[in-house]
């Protein structure tokens, strides 16, 4: 599969590292190729690709979205029509001062991209955990796997990143439709607030156990 990355720091730049791992064709969408942290990116693996960003999203059958919040529309505004009928995974998560929800609980950041881009299958994944997470995955000896939640409104998006989150080493669980992504972002400022403010283990996930 043809995979586009948009943001490649600490959330992006292992993703991107895993998927062409996982054997995915990987290319980061730069607009400077000779940056730190391309340069940085390529030299942990030689075998990413990077393009600007409207050539690797016209080749890409996935993009995924892994800026900062705020700078989701500069990233997105000139790539409307190339992402049309593409699954956008929507990794951002949009915080506000004091570890607050960034849209005030009114609105999920995902369902604000979905809005941006109507014609666009956007999904939530790969935002419930800190980057240490994303760059390792593997949790032997709990016969479980750590389980990555998921939603949007397109059946058939969710199911292909269900099935990339799974070849990452997770347990992939769609939780439901886009408006289950304000709960997903309020996970998200749950482990923060217990990870970086009340020193649990950057390593903590959550997994799922039935019966």
């Amino acid at each position: 599969m043809n995979i586009a990355v948009i943001g490649h720091g600490h959330v992006g730049g292992p993703l991107a590292h895993h998927l062409q791992r996982a054997g995915h064709v990987v290319t980061i969408a730069a607009r400077d190729a000779a940056s730190d942290r391309v340069k940085a990116a390529l030299a942990s693996n030689p075998h990413l690709l990077v393009a600007a960003p409207p050539e690797a999203v016209a080749r890409a059958e996935v993009i995924l979205l892994a800026t900062p919040f705020a700078a989701h529309e500069q990233a997105l505004s000139s790539l409307t029509g190339a992402l049309k009928g593409k699954v956008l995974i929507d990794c951002t998560n949009p915080v506000g001062p004091g570890l607050t929800h960034g849209l005030g609980s009114a609105q999920s950041g995902t369902e604000k991209i979905q809005s941006l881009l109507p014609e666009t299958r956007v999904v939530k994944a790969f935002s419930i955990y800190g980057y240490e997470n994303f760059e390792d995955a593997s949790y032997p000896g709990y016969g479980v796997k750590p389980v990555m939640m998921l939603c949007g409104n397109d059946g058939t998006g969710k199911a292909i990143v269900a099935g990339l989150a799974e070849e990452l080493g997770w347990q992939p669980l769609d939780v439901g439709d886009a408006k289950q992504a304000l709960h997903l972002e309020h996970m998200t400022l749950l482990w923060v607030r217990m990870v970086r403010v009340g020193g649990h283990s950057p390593h903590m996930v959550w997994a799922v156990l039935t019966r």
